[in-house]
């Protein structure tokens, strides 16, 4: 790897286009050596865009490249597991978009086939690596906001996804919470050290048809330590533009994204002590996957230490009980 990590990117959809392959295409450590999809030319026309010798529309005929160390995952969802076990049974090392599988099953099959191979996987929850979610971490950790109370926070958009595989529950496993419910349920548990869950509700709101995931969806879910989580989101949502919201709430002060402000009570005071900096010259999302992917190149180079994403397991059978509280109309106790 002395000349770069060589990696592919597996899927050309939206998010490959905006992050994975422009990035990639420009780091430093990394050469972006191939690129698959099943639409041929899109795949073609996109390396030859960004200079990618490379272009396959069969993951099996991509895995079987010589001059591979890694792949990025960027498929939909019900092909992810497939995908990243098949690569990591190649001995490649793994970044795969969020979820890891449609199960918490599949998620633990992805794990135990990368400690068997003794393999880099990551996955992606790129909010994680924000430099205003890093600062209000510090905040949190270095006990500045007080005891953690509650986390409350919201994704409503006002455009559906239409007659794409995100609104065909065999596709996607899952509708808008698990397409922006799920980001958020993992920051909120990553910011709280991943508290025990006790009790879990929720109501969803279902599209129309048979196979349609949840256009609408409420949890509530409550930690030990007295800490609740509330997420509100929606691809239904009847306004002028999309809105999205995050906050923390401790004994001695509250934060919230975005843009960051934090609030301390000081001598009986409520002080505002936002980080002042100069503002970022990319927009946080940009931002974060860039630093998503310098992390993850940096693990495959053994820069830094390899940790394999063992709580994966815990947030998605959080998740998978949260549809099952929908379901049933009834609370869940863990």
């Amino acid at each position: 790897m002395k000349d770069g990590v060589r990696i592919a990117v597996v899927g050309s959809g939206a998010i490959a286009q905006i992050t994975h392959i422009p990035v990639l295409a420009k780091m430093r450590g990394a050469r972006l050596v191939a690129l698959c999809d099943n639409d041929g030319p899109k795949a073609r026309a996109l390396a030859d865009r960004f200079d990618v010798p490379n272009s396959f529309t069969d993951i099996e005929e991509l895995l079987d490249l010589e001059e591979l160390d890694a792949v990025v995952v960027a498929t939909p969802n019900h092909l992810h597991e497939p995908h990243v076990l098949s690569a990591l049974k190649r001995k490649l090392h793994v970044l795969s978009e969020r979820p890891l599988a449609l199960s918490s099953r599949g998620v633990e099959r992805a794990l135990a086939a990368a400690q068997k191979h003794d393999l880099v996987l990551q996955v992606a929850h790129n909010h994680r690596f924000r430099s205003d979610v890093q600062a209000l971490s510090q905040f949190l950790h270095n006990g500045e906001l007080g005891q953690l109370t509650s986390v409350r926070a919201g994704s409503l958009l006002v455009e559906r996804p239409g007659d794409s595989w995100r609104g065909r529950k065999a596709e996607a496993g899952g509708g808008v919470f698990l397409d922006h419910g799920f980001p958020l349920l993992d920051l909120a548990l990553w910011l709280a050290d991943f508290p025990e869950p006790v009790r879990i509700s929720a109501h969803a709101r279902k599209g129309k048809g048979a196979n349609a995931t949840e256009v609408a969806m409420q949890v509530f879910l409550e930690c030990a330590g007295g800490i609740s989580l509330i997420f509100d989101v929606s691809w239904a949502y009847v306004g002028a533009e999309d809105r999205w919201w995050f906050e923390v709430h401790g004994t001695k002060g509250s934060g919230r994204l975005s843009p960051l402000r934090v609030v301390k009570e000081i001598n009986g005071r409520h002080v505002n002590v936002s980080p002042s900096g100069a503002a970022a010259r990319e927009s946080p999302f940009l931002q974060s996957y860039r630093a998503e992917l310098a992390h993850f190149v940096a693990m495959v180079r053994g820069e830094v230490p390899v940790k394999l994403p063992l709580e994966q397991v815990r947030v998605h059978r959080i998740l998978e009980a949260a549809y099952k509280a929908a379901e049933d109309g009834k609370e869940i106790r863990f």
